[in-house]
């Protein structure tokens, strides 16, 4: 985890042998008091600046307040595709909604998906034709939405895409 310490935290920590911090919220607080989740000292390692801490510790529970073993647990997307992936994804799950989103309406209905898909690609082809620069972007970045939405309707995502292309490369390379 990472968090904020003063030098009236620190100075608690130095005594204690645990771990404590201080927030906006909680103010000064001793890691794991009320959860029983203490942190103790094993050691301190100050960075070259003199400005950060790094604590190493031997954890009595889990560090994250929703008891996951880090605060860090959530992996974000490294690109704007593995984003819209994620979205189409959780979109695909979420099939319970009283008012269901353009993608699950899209995701639930073949005919539009396949229907809208045809129409972004026309559109994506009369940009390039005129070469209009501006709206082929424009249209290839729905193209691309609505592909992905496609794909994900049959099955598969951006990973099953990136291995297809991996494949290709590997061939192309021979």
């Amino acid at each position: 985890m990472v968090a904020a310490a003063d030098r009236e935290a620190l100075e608690l920590t130095l005594a204690t042998g645990e771990m404590h911090y201080r927030s906006r919220v909680r103010g000064l607080w001793h890691k794991g008091a009320t959860s029983g989740n203490i942190q103790r000292v094993v050691s301190l390692h100050a960075d070259c600046d003199g400005d950060s801490i790094l604590a190493l510790v031997d954890a009595a529970g889990p560090a994250c307040h929703t008891g996951a073993t880090s605060c860090f647990s959530a992996v974000l997307p490294a690109s704007v595709l593995e984003l819209l992936d994620a979205v189409i994804a959780e979109r695909a799950r979420d099939d319970d909604s009283p008012a269901p989103s353009y993608t699950r309406r899209l995701l639930g209905d073949r005919n539009l998906r396949l229907k809208k898909l045809g129409e972004e690609c026309a559109e994506f082809v009369v940009a390039c034709a005129d070469a209009d620069r501006a709206q082929a972007v424009i249209e290839a970045a729905d193209l691309y939405y609505h592909m992905m939405v496609a794909l994900s309707g049959a099955g598969a995502g951006l990973e099953d895409l990136k291995e297809e292309l991996r494949t290709r490369a590997r061939l192309l390379s021979k």
